[in-house]
């Protein structure tokens, strides 16, 4: 099997946000913007990808993965949020502070240790961020979540999961109450500027800004 360098894993699990469950074609702007760097560079890498047969690619068109791009993309996105639920569950890390650390242990190219990680861990589904976690197949689940600013008033919903996996943010949430599994009501939506003002587990109230809002997914009761 061809081992694929840091670089070009991250690109493929990149290419796989930036598509999409449907699949879409990612332009090689989108992909500069997302990884910072500069739009020839990218072209470059593409053109290393496509010649492995990772990815469908042609000059002035969008990309897409090939099955084996997506595998290896998936396995890759696998490892990661593995490694995060072991670092929060195991060696109690803050949910704000194991993105990092993944991106580094995501790319030990070791299919045993994985796979031993998954077992000690109890086959964990979702990871710390709510998250769903490819299984050894591949597999993604496809949860039903929908946006805060989706809720209507006088609705009840979970907290499911962040978009947002930045630390300051995180951090925010922490600092605010707000934690997976949380029960979330919204009590009133401000019109001008669509802040929400929740109630967290039917105790206390705060307002929610319109930034965090679409960052948080939920789930009806």
């Amino acid at each position: 099997m061809i081992q694929n360098s840091f670089t070009e894993e991250n690109y493929l699990k990149t290419i796989h946000a930036l598509s999409g469950r449907e699949g879409v074609e990612v332009s090689t702007n989108a992909l500069a913007e997302s990884t910072s760097t500069r739009a020839a560079s990218v072209t470059d890498m593409l053109k290393k990808l496509a010649e492995k047969g990772l990815i469908n690619y042609k000059k002035y068109q969008g990309v897409t993965l090939t099955e084996v791009g997506e595998k290896v993309a998936l396995n890759v996105i696998r490892k990661h949020r593995l490694w995060e639920v072991f670092l929060v569950e195991k060696l109690g890390f803050g949910w704000d502070e194991v993105h990092d650390i993944a991106e580094e242990l995501e790319h030990i190219p070791s299919d045993v240790l994985v796979e031993k990680l998954d077992a000690f861990l109890g086959h964990p589904r979702f990871d710390p961020h709510g998250d769903p976690i490819p299984d050894a197949k591949g597999n993604l689940l496809d949860p039903d979540y929908r946006l805060l600013t989706d809720i209507q008033i006088g609705e009840k919903v979970l907290m499911m999961g962040v978009l947002d996996h930045a630390s300051s943010f995180l951090q925010h949430l922490d600092r605010s109450g707000i934690t997976l599994g949380s029960v979330l009501e919204v009590q009133d939506i401000n019109e001008y500027d669509k802040s929400a003002t929740v109630q967290i587990n039917g105790e206390r109230t705060l307002f929610v800004s319109l930034e965090v809002s679409k960052n948080l997914l939920v789930q009806r009761r």
